[in-house]
């Protein structure tokens, strides 16, 4: 096999694959969402999700891609690990559909009917109808129908291509030769594993299989082997889709693995070892692409028969390999809180409510935390925490906005429907703190690509900026869960020293430029963070009143926080003094100097009072 013979070999597969990838995507634009939302919705049992799974496949042409959105979905909370094994366990058989579409490509005649279906004219006029599409349509559903026909003409080439690439390898002594290394099963799987993990698709080693078949030399004694391994290669893409997922899109991708993974292990173990009894005829019998489809189809089916009952037990296991830590269990526990059953009870429901939204509160200000912590000790890790932590915090607004909805459809009291309407309400600013903590990483992650670095007074400045969001938040969150109006009447006076602090800031910022003490860079930058603390204390302060809210029957938001910051309410104006003396930015020096005075005279004691209690314990030890 010559130069040219390779390089033809390796531009019809570049070409299949593009054309598969084309086809897929027309037809998922084409069926725009309707594919996700039928995925989803549609998995109430495992054998509706098999068969799901198996018709969503067979139309995009790739098992990876089912899988892929399968993992999405799980990731983002849509749907249950358990809903995703029957559409991963249909996707593996939907994926053999490609192989009988292959099969048009090898048919060929002289005359009439044949040469009418020859790979050639389909793919000529599959080919011209698709440009006109693609080419003349105005609507997009008409241009996503000639990607569809362009994706399967190139696709039919790409294998036409390989096919005339290696034909000449039939006469081939040395070729036919090394085949015959397939039919050592371990060989033959071992090969089937790397040859799809390098190329991304089991489709394209499938076709490959095809194209090799045509030269005569492939017996099931090879292909098989080769097709058990294919099936395992073909996990790879779907495990590199998992990185980046939390534990549920890791064990989701998983599972893709161990069904092909089980499947070989069962059908390499049943066949062989009655192989070895019976002596089966058949292993000798030269391959062509329909046997080889059927022989694809056959074992992904059979692999499939075979597992469906052992569904829950896959679920197990794969919860046994991608353990839960006691994090994300407390996260869990908090949405098996919100159980349909309480619905039938109000006052139960929104308690039950609350309780899950204090998991929530509680996780967007670790994640504020952390984002700020990112600011003085950047690491890729902690970065990537911050996002995936977001994406919990999007599921708790899901799960709890829906349930609330369900609770409204209760007939509830006066002071139920306001306690509900305050709860979405405050579900909303709290899943805002979770995109603010976000927002603050990207800042971090900026400053430490960038290598931007703030001026000592701009660092000191959001030093002290920055206590007093964490400690806004610290007042927010603790009311919050225990429900403690004192310290919700605190929140408010802190906010607005919060936003007088950070005007400030910019003002002092500006003068740094002009000075050119800053560069416009470090502004951008400085003003980001500050805008994204601004609004974290006003979130808060909205969580604040909204608690206070729930506990007056007549209840003006307007008029409370116009009352408050009157100069005569002693009580808001005693707070404000207070945060102004312990956050002033000429000031805070001397605080935090104090405070550091204090905590080093309580070491100081702490040390006294061991060294004593040491003198006390070898006294009586003497004695």
């Amino acid at each position: 096999m010559g130069i040219s013979s390779i390089l033809a070999l390796l531009s019809g597969v570049a070409l299949f694959l593009f054309g598969m990838s084309l086809m897929g995507d027309g037809l998922k634009k084409a069926a725009g969402e309707k594919l996700e939302l039928i995925l989803y919705k549609l998995t109430s049992t495992p054998i509706k999700g098999v068969l799901l799974g198996t018709a969503v496949t067979a139309i995009i042409q790739s098992s990876s891609a089912t899988t892929v959105m399968v993992v999405g979905f799980v990731n983002s909370g849509m749907m249950k690990v358990a809903q995703a094994i029957g559409i991963i366990m249909g996707a593996n058989i939907g994926t053999s559909i490609t192989g009988w579409i292959l099969c048009l490509s090898y048919i060929e005649g002289s005359g009439g009917i044949a040469q009418l279906l020859s790979t050639a004219t389909i793919a000529a006029v599959v080919s011209i109808i698709g440009i006109l599409f693609r080419m003349l349509a105005r609507k997009s559903s008409q241009r996503n129908v000639g990607d569809i026909m362009l994706g399967f003409a190139i696709l039919m080439i790409g294998m036409q291509t390989m096919s005339g690439a290696v034909s000449p390898l039939k006469s081939n002594e040395h070729f036919v030769n090394m085949l015959t290394m397939f039919t050592n099963p371990f060989m033959g799987i071992l090969v089937g594993i790397l040859f799809t993990a390098i190329l991304q698709s089991a489709s394209a080693s499938i076709g490959i299989l095809q194209a090799l078949s045509m030269t005569g030399a492939i017996s099931f004694a090879a292909a098989f082997p080769v097709t058990m391994g294919i099936g395992v290669g073909a996990a790879c893409p779907v495990l590199l889709s998992s990185i980046g997922t939390n534990k549920n899109g890791k064990r989701t991708a998983l599972i893709y693995l161990m069904n092909d993974l089980f499947g070989m292990i069962v059908w390499s173990v049943a066949f062989y070892s009655i192989n070895a009894v019976v002596h089966f005829d058949f292993l000798d019998a030269v391959m062509s692409p329909v046997s080889i489809a059927i022989l694809n189809t056959v074992f992904r089916t059979a692999t499939v028969i075979v597992l469906f009952p052992f569904i829950r037990l896959i679920e197990k296991l794969v919860f046994h390999l991608v353990k839960d830590t006691d994090e994300d269990k407390e996260e869990q526990a908090d949405f098996d809180l919100l159980e349909e059953r309480f619905l039938k009870y109000p006052a139960l429901a929104i308690n039950q409510s609350h309780a899950a939204m204090n998991g929530m509160a509680v996780n967007a200000q670790k994640n504020i935390l952390r984002a700020m912590g990112l600011m003085n000790d950047y690491t890729e890790e902690m970065y990537y925490k911050v996002d995936e932590k977001e994406n919990l915090i999007d599921k708790y607004e899901d799960k709890l906005g829906t349930y609330l909805m369900q609770i409204t459809s209760s007939a509830l009291t006066e002071n139920q429907s306001r306690q509900v309407s305050v709860l979405l309400h405050t579900i909303s600013d709290f899943e805002r703190l979770g995109d603010h903590a976000v927002n603050l990483s990207k800042s971090a992650n900026e400053l430490y690509e960038k290598k931007i670095s703030f001026s000592e007074d701009a660092r000191y400045e959001l030093e002290v900026l920055g206590t007093a969001v964490k400690e806004i938040v610290e007042l927010t969150v603790s009311g919050f869960c225990k429900d403690n109006l004192d310290t919700a009447v605190r929140v408010e006076p802190l906010r607005e020293l919060i936003g007088i602090l950070c005007n400030e800031m910019k003002s002092r910022h500006i003068a740094r430029l002009r000075a050119g003490k800053c560069e416009m860079k470090q502004g951008f930058a400085f003003n980001n963070i500050l805008t994204d603390y601004e609004r974290i204390a006003a979130h808060c302060s909205n969580v604040a009143v909204a608690m206070i809210e729930t506990t007056a029957a007549d209840f003006d938001t307007h008029k409370y926080l116009k009352n408050i910051r009157n100069v005569n309410n002693e009580q808001y104006t005693g707070l404000f003094e207070a945060y102004e003396e312990r956050f002033d930015i000429d000031g805070l020096k001397k605080y935090m100097k104090k405070n550091k005075d204090k905590d080093k005279e309580k070491d100081k004691e702490k040390e006294k009072t061991k060294e004593k209690t040491k003198d006390s314990t070898k006294g009586k030890k003497k004695k």
